[in-house]
């Protein structure tokens, strides 16, 4: 159990390069539909053996089909446009800033107080966020490079997805079985990939493969995608937030050095505070949150 944590860490973080290789051949609908279509079924195989109910409570729905759409949707087709458009690290390190928008999304939507800690969070993130953009901003302004605000805006999007898609968790909660419930929410992923894939006449590959490249594709399907769901299951329902938690934050950090080592990223100084500022601030806003939730308690 206690290795969990550790291979959450490595499987996510290391997902950020598998799908950077995975997309210099598949087109993103169709790698999007291996992957989620992949989790469903291993989580549904998964509720049989354990006997669960396999069709969710009415009430449950509402929250599995926000979560679906926004949390495994959203963030997973903008996550493979992002590393279309950016660096994996500087994706990678935009998209966690997931959980400094769920504090500001709970506050607007939910009324959740917002304590100096979180503020000093958001504060720290917007910084970050504002050091990774200036190179974007710039070459868009300047006519070099119109296409630059693509690599800002897809992560951002992806963590907008992310955290709207918790916050309508909390508004409309999924009761049942998790594995039962996170199925759904990525079967529901899978079915918008597949829509997309079909829209944008997308086909899978039969050429051009390479060992590199069908190892990447397998990582992200049964590593970085299905046994990640299963081991973020078995970890929720049996360890304290806080490891959960912790967990999380070391994902862009492996994220950033696999991205270094397997796909020749190289962050310049000004990525590296950038990056800083972003992991402060996403800290900052998940240890506070768990801190909270055990005074609570």
């Amino acid at each position: 159990m206690r290795l969990i944590p550790v291979a959450l860490a490595l499987f996510w973080g290391l997902n950020w390069p598998a799908v950077k290789i995975s997309l210099s051949l598949l087109p993103p609908f169709t790698l999007r539909l291996l992957g989620l279509g992949s989790g469903a079924l291993l989580l549904f195989l998964l509720a049989r053996l354990r006997r669960a109910d396999i069709l969710p409570a009415r009430a449950a729905w509402p929250g599995i089909v926000a979560g679906g759409l926004l949390s495994i949707a959203v963030f997973n087709l903008a996550v493979a446009w992002a590393q279309l458009s950016t660096s994996t690290a500087r994706a990678a390190v935009l998209t966690f800033t997931m959980p400094m928008m769920s504090a500001l999304l709970a506050r607007l939507v939910l009324g959740e107080r917002l304590d100096g800690r979180r503020a000093l969070a958001l504060l720290l993130g917007g910084l970050g966020v504002a050091v990774l953009a200036w190179p974007a901003l710039r070459a868009a302004a300047s006519g070099t490079d119109p296409s630059a605000l693509r690599g800002l805006v897809f992560p951002l999007t992806a963590a907008f997805g992310w955290a709207a898609g918790t916050v309508c968790l909390k508004r409309w909660p999924a009761p049942g079985d998790r594995a039962v419930v996170t199925a759904w929410q990525l079967s529901i992923g899978a079915l918008c990939a597949l829509a997309g894939m079909l829209l944008a006449g997308e086909s899978f590959p039969l050429q051009g493969w390479s060992a590199r490249v069908a190892g990447a594709l397998t990582f992200h399907i049964v590593l970085g995608t299905a046994v990640a769901y299963l081991l973020w299951f078995v970890l929720s329902e049996r360890i304290s937030a806080t490891t959960a938690s912790l967990t999380t934050l070391a994902v862009p950090v492996v994220g950033v050095l696999g991205a270094m080592a397997l796909v020749g990223d190289r962050p310049a100084a000004q990525d590296w505070w950038g990056f800083a500022l972003v992991l402060a601030g996403a800290a900052l806003t998940v240890l506070g949150s768990v801190g909270a939730a055990a005074r609570r308690a």
